[in-house]
């Protein structure tokens, strides 16, 4: 599982011209599952996403997570996280896991994580607009299979 992090000021989500997801202060997650994924893989990477500190303290320094500021997040899902682009110029898609695997790994990813703090999300396999005014920037890329 993969996931794209970016600390935001806010974000949302818009599908055929109407808002399904928005947050203010907070962390969009843009989240790839691959066919290799398990629920393991999901919890794994929820934990670390709601305990990560990576708002400013009062001196500066990141030091917070986005529970101690009150944020929320915007789960957005990604299938092309997991591209391949080895060979040719068109990306190849083989790693990402079919919807009927994704899916239910999509929405326990975001059980575990608003186990946590609040979770708003995008629409799986939607066409989607995600707009987002990334704070710092920070971003901040994670594979559940590396684990670091």
């Amino acid at each position: 599982m993969r996931a794209l992090i970016q600390r935001s000021k806010n974000a949302s989500v818009t599908i055929a011209g109407e808002i399904t997801g928005s947050i203010s202060h907070g962390l969009v997650v843009l989240l790839g599952v691959e066919h290799e994924d398990t629920a393991e893989d999901a919890d794994w990477l929820a934990a670390k996403i709601a305990q990560m500190r990576i708002f400013s303290d009062a001196e500066g320094k990141m030091n917070l997570g986005v529970k101690d500021v009150g944020g929320s997040v915007l789960v957005v899902s990604q299938f092309t996280l997991h591209a391949s682009t080895k060979k040719g110029n068109r990306p190849g898609f083989t790693r990402a896991a079919r919807p009927e695997q994704a899916i239910p790994l999509y929405e326990h990813f975001m059980a575990a994580l608003a186990q946590e703090v609040p979770v708003k999300k995008g629409v799986f396999g939607a066409d989607m607009q995600v707009a987002l005014i990334n704070d710092g920037p920070v971003t901040i890329w994670m594979d559940s299979k590396a684990r670091e």
